[in-house]
């Protein structure tokens, strides 16, 4: 026999039938158990005598028309919250209830609880508890007759620095405990899921999920990606640039830090490779977080054929004097050969697919469709509008120029289109803290320079852990 609970609207937790005389003190409050104030008795119901309660039978008895429970509590009524001296007459038999089941099945027949046809909504008062959607699914505030609005301030889109959960209060630089849990963190995760997470903190840090109305007025616009081409997104621009270089340099430390046999930095290889097949335009879509992964493995990306002639000129050096282009990952040539040995589909996946990729999106071509791209790739402007010139002839650099900014234009227009392609691509998805968490761009910064380091000038900072992982890149694989 099926043994159901019956929920009291006025509470949260289920009691069984035969402890509803005892829910309030006096009788009267069985009618706030019974029957709530909207629902009145329905027409044609019939109803039993005011001096008695119902009582179920052994046997069932079922009718077609449910009878109202609200009439019983009518016939209860004492000043001195005491019963009636004589005991009520035996009343007729009152039908059991019947609800449909949810899954589907015939309705079932249970003589201890009474079943409710349907429910018509919680009592005045009470509270449910709403299911809570996580901010990337929320949907945007929208303003009512919205007008321009002079910019305020510069934005900023960096989480603020909250109790990490994997750093302490004080850190050193590359802590040997912090780096081995975040090996077996990533570890944990295929290269799909860790895109995603990617995706999440990139769109977080860009300013295209999670904005609130108050950072909307102060930036006159509705997303970063329109931010990004207006002089007073010098800020945003010097954050994505500082966040792109960042992951970077943790993607070469990943390969770099592997001490241990030549298998163990192929495989290391073979990770970032699958990570960035992984965040490519058709897949997750990450474009900025691709760049970063291909950053680590090119260090630095081929931008032009003046730069790819300066990288000729370094040979197995790694690097070039006069300048900032270190080699240190894809100087690895026995590294690389295991992974084309051991790994051929990865290297193959990089070699004629991602390399070429790369270059075109540098150049300002490439896919940007919403639909293919859900984040785009914002360097090359960022770059462009912080004054960096580009390299080659001025004919080439021109043409380039001109994409660059077009594209630039373009990303702005289609703001709304990337923030949908970002929601339906993270619809469902829910992070591990943890390993969002070593994604971000603060968690990085006192990961790789300490607690005190991540304070310095960013253009100091960079040069040493640059030189940092030249050392580490020699011990691996001296130079002949």
């Amino acid at each position: 026999m099926e043994r159901t609970l019956w929920a009291n609207p006025g509470t949260t937790a289920p009691c069984p039938a035969r402890d509803r005389k005892r829910s309030d003190s006096q009788p009267a409050g069985l009618e706030h158990m019974w029957r709530s104030p909207e629902d009145p008795p329905g027409p044609g119901a019939s109803t039993v005598p005011a001096s008695g309660l119902p009582r179920t039978g052994s046997d069932p008895v079922i009718l077609k028309t449910p009878v109202p429970l609200g009439s019983v509590a009518d016939s209860l009524r004492a000043s001195d919250g005491q019963l009636h001296a004589k005991a009520p007459t035996k009343p007729p038999r009152t039908p059991s209830l019947l609800l449909p089941d949810a899954s589907g099945r015939p309705p079932t027949y249970c003589e201890l609880v009474p079943r409710v046809l349907r429910v018509q909504g919680p009592p005045p008062g009470h509270n449910c508890p709403e299911s809570e959607v996580p901010w990337w699914e929320a949907e945007e505030e929208k303003e009512e007759d919205r007008c321009f609005a002079r910019p305020q301030a510069e934005v900023s889109f960096c989480l603020p620095d909250t109790p990490s959960c994997l750093l302490g209060s004080q850190n050193r630089p590359l802590e040997p405990e912090v780096l081995h849990t975040l090996r077996g963190l990533f570890l944990e995760h295929h290269p799909g899921s860790t895109a995603l997470h990617l995706l999440l903190v990139d769109c977080q840090a860009t300013g295209v999920l999670g904005v609130t109305k108050a950072q909307r007025g102060a930036m006159g616009v509705a997303s970063g990606l329109e931010l990004l081409t207006l002089p007073h997104g010098h800020r945003l621009r010097l954050e994505l640039l500082e966040r792109l270089e960042t992951l970077a340099l943790a993607g070469a430390l990943a390969v770099l830090g592997c001490a241990g046999p030549l298998e163990e930095r192929a495989a290391a290889l073979r990770g970032l490779v699958e990570l960035a097949v992984a965040l490519r335009p058709g897949a997750v879509g990450d474009l900025p977080g691709l760049a970063a992964v291909m950053g680590a493995l090119l260090m630095p990306q081929v931008r032009g054929k003046q730069e790819e002639a300066g990288v000729q000129e370094m040979g197995k050096s790694g690097r070039k004097e006069g300048s900032r282009l270190f080699l240190q990952v894809s100087r690895l040539e026995r590294t690389w050969r295991h992974l084309r040995r051991s790994h051929t589909e990865a290297a193959l996946a990089f070699e004629q697919e991602l390399k070429p990729l790369m270059r075109s999106l540098n150049e300002g071509a490439g896919p940007s469709d919403p639909g293919e791209v859900a984040l785009p790739h914002v360097a090359p402007a960022a770059r462009l509008l912080e004054g960096e010139e580009l390299p080659g002839p001025l004919d080439e650099s021109c043409e380039r120029l001109l994409r660059t900014l077009h594209r630039a234009r373009q990303t702005a227009r289609d703001a709304p289109r990337f923030r949908e392609a970002v929601a339906r691509r993270l619809r469902g998805f829910r992070p591990n803290p943890e390993l969002t968490e070593a994604l971000t761009t603060g968690f990085l910064r006192r990961l790789l320079w300490g607690s005190r380091g991540a304070g310095a000038p960013w253009a100091t900072r960079l040069e040493k852990f640059h030189r940092v992982l030249s050392v580490l890149s020699q011990r691996l694989e001296p130079d002949p």
